[in-house]
């Protein structure tokens, strides 16, 4: 069930599905923005004449390509690549790339489209662009997955530049990934552009806190959203979805603020330890081991593991679903709200599928879209970014403050603007109308281009 659109703004979706079928994604995530854009249309009729709407939702490019590579034994593999560069009104196109056996052109282009309304909310000079590849790192050695790599990178490096587009990881690219990506561009190149990709190492111009900005600021969104109604993380039961980087540093923050998360999991299964997790086993079962989030069960007496159980079944106040797109359906929404969740905040892409967003808004509780509740990690990497520009190094701390300065500022938007359209309380509402408003603006500013 999705809500019907305005009478402008029908034909405009109907135009997307035709010119791009099959991809769900990138459906949803197009009619999830402009539901909420008719009030938008009355202010600023000129969006319309101009039609902003349609270019936005049109990629300024999407790039194809083969990746050969050869595995240990010798054995030739061919892979697809993607780099949807979809919008660069605000600055060069940034976004992560996702090496996942699921991605797809849809995919990318879901991503790719939150990804311009998420790098606005910044307040960052970057535009919007995502990329990937079907390759799957699980199980591949370093030597594998170097290879892979700069057969990517080969293909991929002469649409990339500081000033034109500038990746970063996502599921399945971490440090090492980029730091394969980053070798193979300079030796193409022979330029030392450390602008050209953020999350590098730290020492080779990487930025402290980029590792966990994503779960730190869907945290900070958390605590604003819960301060705007007289209330704080602290005392607060918490469940996390996910046990990657984005889940692992949401448990810390969270826990940082006084709360007590109690769940994660992964794609086998659930972890639940009722006295709180314990972060430093996590870290070395997820990070260090590489190894499943059942073992923790096996080394924690006061855990217990359920397979194939659903998260979102645990009872908790705060649920932060860190995993993967729509991981949280209706039933389970109803089901958080039954057990007395009273805030979701998303920390990663598109998690919550439009019913479930329904009924977390019908039971007024807050509701943290990804594109304003995940934009930290985004947020550091242009923080990376400026670092790089200037040959600075900055302090975690300093680092940290700028992020969250950043996180609140986005709330605060987020909550004025829904308020000033006539949807107080409504971050979906408010996240939408302001990203969009600010590259619209930009575009209009611009001409036809």
């Amino acid at each position: 069930m999705t809500t019907q659109l305005d009478e402008k703004l029908e034909p405009i979706f109907q135009e997307v599905l035709y010119r791009n079928p099959g991809e769900s994604e990138f459906h949803q995530a197009v009619h999830e923005v402009l539901e909420t854009l008719g009030p938008v249309l009355v202010k600023y009729p000129e969006f319309a004449d101009q039609k902003i709407i349609q270019r936005i939702c049109e990629p300024e490019r999407q790039i194809i390509f083969r990746i050969p590579w050869q595995d240990d034994k010798g054995e030739i593999h061919i892979n697809r690549g993607f780099r949807v560069q979809f919008n660069s009104a605000l600055g060069p196109y940034k976004g992560g790339m996702r090496f996942h056996p699921s991605v797809y052109l849809g995919i990318i282009k879901f991503l790719g489209f939150e990804q311009i309304f998420k790098n606005a909310l910044t307040g960052m000079p970057i535009g919007g662009g995502k990329g990937g590849s079907d390759f799957d790192p699980k199980g591949k050695s370093d030597s594998e997955i170097m290879r892979f790599c700069q057969s990517l990178m080969t293909e991929l490096h002469r649409n990339l530049g500081e000033y034109t587009d500038v990746p970063a990881g996502d599921i399945g690219v971490g440090g090492r990934e980029i730091g394969y990506l980053f070798g193979q561009y300079k030796r193409l190149t022979n330029r030392y552009e450390s602008g050209v990709l953020t999350g590098k190492g730290l020492n080779w111009g990487g930025s402290l806190v980029r590792t966990e900005a994503t779960g730190y600021g869907t945290v900070f969104f958390t605590e604003e959203m819960l301060k705007a109604r007289n209330d704080s993380l602290d005392g607060k039961t918490v469940v996390v979805s996910g046990s990657g980087n984005v889940a692992i540093y949401a448990i810390e923050k969270a826990m940082e603020l006084g709360a007590r998360v109690i769940a994660c999991s992964d794609s086998s299964g659930v972890v639940i330890d009722e006295r709180g997790l314990d972060l430093d086993l996590i870290k070395r079962i997820k990070e260090v081991e590489r190894r499943r989030i059942s073992c923790y069960a096996d080394e924690k007496p006061s855990a217990r593991y359920i397979e194939d159980g659903n998260i979102w079944a645990v009872p908790c106040q705060v649920a932060l679903p860190c995993a993967t797109q729509n991981e949280l359906n209706g039933k389970d929404a109803k089901i958080l709200v039954e057990n007395g969740c009273i805030a979701v905040a998303e920390g990663a892409n598109m998690p919550t599928t439009p019913e479930g967003i329904q009924i977390f808004q019908a039971a007024k509780i807050a509701y943290g879209p990804g594109k304003a509740a995940n934009a930290g990690g985004v947020a550091t990497s242009a923080l990376e970014m400026q670092q790089n520009a200037s040959r600075d190094s900055w302090s975690f701390e300093y680092t940290e403050k700028r992020l969250q300065d950043i996180m609140v500022n986005i709330h605060d938007n987020c909550y004025e603007t829904a308020e000033e359209f006539g949807m107080p309380g409504d971050y979906v509402t408010g996240a939408n109308i302001c990203g969009f408003i600010r590259v619209a603006r930009a575009m209009t500013a611009m001409g036809l281009i």
